[in-house]
């Protein structure tokens, strides 16, 4: 589902009503959880956390235009998606969670690269999320993020 928001609470405000609550929830665990540095706003049509340019003048590789992005979440048509890039980026965060996940929530992970998908709504392990948010820092996001960019640029010569 594509949403033409302007901001956080403009994009939850068009959602459907059965999600606000989740949507709100998951919004207010993140931004009470994420270490200092990383911003709130709209970013590629979802809620999204980033480095913003004052911290990391470089931007993100594909639009240097773009604040680095680090986490997202947004409603699409059959689930709430949560976006985390440290997951992909990370083989032991990836790993970490996996084997977490189960210990928060009965259901099956259903999970791609960086997205884990949430198709019932009340059961969103916050908890585990609550965790995840504070596993890493901007310093070490930028760090992770420069090591992985000049390694795929290497591979690429």
């Amino acid at each position: 589902m594509k949403y033409e928001a302007t901001s956080p609470n403009d994009y939850i405000s068009q959602t459907p009503e059965d999600r606000q609550e989740a949507l709100k929830k998951l919004r207010n665990i993140i931004s009470r959880n994420l270490p200092k540095g990383f911003e709130e706003g709209m970013q590629y049509g979802m809620i999204g956390y980033f480095v913003p340019l004052s911290t990391y003048p470089n931007g993100y590789h594909c639009s240097s235009s773009q604040p680095l992005p680090f986490m997202s979440f947004a409603s699409q048509k059959n689930s709430i998606n949560l976006y985390h890039s440290g997951i992909y980026a990370i083989p032991e965060l990836h790993k970490w969670f996996i084997n977490e996940y189960p210990k928060h929530c009965k259901r099956k992970l259903d999970m791609g690269k960086s997205c884990i998908r949430f198709k019932k709504i009340e059961e969103i392990p916050y908890d585990l999320i609550t965790e995840l948010v504070q596993k890493i820092s901007v310093d070490e996001w930028i760090a992770i993020y420069e090591q992985n960019i000049k390694n795929v640029k290497n591979e690429k010569r």
